[in-house]
């Protein structure tokens, strides 16, 4: 099929699917003015280039992208053309509508996805951490559009379900590129310096080895020891020192309750806050807030 264009409320063969706003393959084989102007994108629209090279403004990013290359907008971000239009080539295009998606990384597919509710979270975390507009050389992902396009028309016995599991494919492969590219683009140092600043800035959170290391880019074992051979530590072990040292700053120069305190900085209980800092510091988080000189 050389082109076509399906949009939710208008198009009959994405009925069945509310959480799809738009699906398309264009043939762009002349340059008409006005053809593609910036404006605010709606969904997780990933856009895959089959043919020619294009030139686009992602959040006030030039970027340019040639055949295998995709590029992920996110919700509210401004897309278009640099000249406002289309360039001469082809491209496949998808926009899905998630349930939620924050700035901070919640995501929330909907009932539609088996992706579990632990992976669709790393999903997210990595998405927006990752806000790499170009996927460079990414032909699998044109690939899964490709099936994609051929189950939506052919509208064959289980369309349905295995244009959904296609939609999770298309999901997982482009965190996961993302997390190659990540990966490739910094040495441990620089990348594990980003995941401290990351962790300080959001210690409340109940972080995870697997959501740590999807940050890092790296699977969970790699991960764990290039942590240790690095720090000395295990990734939680970091945590929770990274967590006593924030209690110890909140203690000596707030008022803040202990309660609050452990609350704070991740730890789900005040027992389990006093216990873990007595071990690390000999003191229980009172005594040492009342001793002049720890």
């Amino acid at each position: 099929m050389s082109h076509f264009s399906l949009h939710k409320g208008k198009s009959a063969e994405i009925q069945a699917f509310p959480h799809l706003i738009e699906f398309f393959r264009k043939k762009i084989q002349q340059v008409l003015p006005n053809s593609m102007p910036v404006k605010e994108n709606q969904g997780l629209r990933i856009v895959f280039v089959l043919e020619g090279k294009f030139e686009w403004i992602i959040d006030n990013q030039s970027i340019t992208v040639y055949p295998n290359d995709a590029v992920l907008v996110f919700p509210k971000q401004k897309f278009g053309g640099t000249k406002e239009m289309w360039d001469v080539g082809v491209v496949i295009s998808i926009s899905i509508s998630p349930r939620f998606f924050s700035e901070e990384g919640e995501l929330i597919l909907g009932e539609w996805s088996s992706i579990s509710e632990a992976e669709q979270r790393l999903i997210g975390k990595l998405l927006s951490l990752n806000k790499k507009p170009v996927l460079q050389n990414f032909k699998p992902l044109g690939e899964i559009l490709q099936k994609m396009e051929n189950e939506v028309f052919s509208n064959e016995l289980g369309f349905k379900t295995r244009i959904n599991h296609l939609l999770d494919e298309f999901l997982i492969t482009t965190a996961r590129q993302l997390s190659k590219q990540e990966n490739q683009r910094r040495d441990f140092p620089q990348t594990f310096q980003k995941l401290d600043q990351i962790l300080r800035g959001n210690l409340a959170h109940p972080w995870t080895v697997e959501e740590m290391a999807v940050i890092m880019g790296l699977g969970i074992t790699a991960f764990t020891e290039k942590v240790k051979s690095y720090s000395g530590f295990s990734p939680l072990n970091y945590l929770i020192n990274l967590r006593i040292s924030e209690a110890i700053r909140l203690l000596k120069t707030t008022n803040i309750s202990l309660t609050d305190i452990a609350l704070d900085t991740g730890f789900y209980s005040s027992q389990h806050f006093s216990t873990t800092f007595k071990k690390l510091t000999g003191y229980t988080p009172g005594h040492f807030r009342k001793a002049p000189n720890p």
